[in-house]
């Protein structure tokens, strides 16, 4: 047998090691939306997917009827990737600016928002995620509907 003090060494030598793995790693930062989103790829699948939506709706089409369309579809992009947390730089005009010359109405910009919902549906990203960027652009409405 092991003298007592021999025993009390080594258990206090096994709590050490034990809680030095419980410092030893810091947590792990959570996933930024941009992440959740799937990143520059994911975010180009969903502006790629929603533009088409646009194009295929003969309502919303017309919005962008003089639009230059590679300008919107990166901007867009460069758009959603700042909202969700991206690395991007959005340079294009504010929303309120962007949208004032438009004659949006209530009924235009939920269509537009059912697209985009469909859009994200067909997404293989999380409810949740689906849900955050939902809730980032819909403090827009009111820049967008300003002076409708």
């Amino acid at each position: 047998m092991y003298p007592i003090h021999s025993r009390g060494r080594w258990a206090a030598a096994l709590l050490a090691l034990l809680l030095s793995g419980c410092a030893a790693s810091p947590p792990k930062p959570a996933p930024t939306l941009y992440q959740k989103l799937g990143g520059e790829q994911g975010i180009h699948a969903i502006v790629e997917d929603f533009t088409y939506r646009l194009a295929d709706d003969p309502e919303l089409v017309a919005f962008f009827a003089n639009t230059n369309i590679d300008y919107f579809v990166g901007s867009l992009q460069d758009y959603l990737c700042v909202i969700s947390d991206g690395p991007c730089v959005y340079r294009g005009a504010p929303m309120d600016k962007a949208h004032q010359h438009m004659g949006i109405h209530e009924a235009d910009f939920n269509r537009l928002v059912d697209a985009l919902q469909a859009t994200l549906l067909d997404q293989p990203i999380s409810a949740s995620a689906r849900n955050q960027l939902l809730k980032r652009l819909a403090a827009q409405h009111a820049a967008v509907m300003r002076y409708q």
